[in-house]
């Protein structure tokens, strides 16, 4: 089992709680008040979860530059107040950042049961 640090576990809470605030703010329609207070849990989880300095270089390693700016400026444009379009740049940024972690992802939930079965069909399994 992993052991995890207190700050660990702290940063894990907010991580959670960011990403259900931006499902949440979502399905109500954009709400801006509950995606920016997402925005903010979740990127202060994330420098929670692996360290300030690790997440620093995480965001602004020279080939993920562009990634970061979409990612950010989404952040920065929903707490401005411009909801959809800040969600819309957002999830862009997001899917450039952390599109190395997608094959690993998919991987892994290839080897659960019901998720697996679903993914191993013959339509999906050449998409993904």
């Amino acid at each position: 089992m992993i052991s995890l640090t207190d700050t660990q576990k702290i940063g894990m809470g907010l991580t959670g709680f960011g990403v259900f605030f931006l499902f949440f703010g979502m399905i109500l329609f954009f709400d801006k008040a509950l995606l920016a207070i997402g925005n903010v849990l979740f990127v202060a989880g994330l420098a929670f979860v692996i360290g300030l300095e690790r997440t620093f270089r995480f965001f602004f390693q020279k080939q993920k530059v562009k990634a970061t700016g979409f990612f950010l400026g989404g952040v920065f444009v929903v707490l401005i107040g411009w909801p959809l379009i800040g969600m819309i740049f957002e999830i862009y940024g997001f899917f450039l950042l952390f599109r190395g972690f997608f094959p690993v992802v998919v991987g892994f939930i290839r080897r659960v049961p019901v998720l697996g079965s679903l993914l191993n069909l013959p339509g999906i399994r050449s998409t993904t």
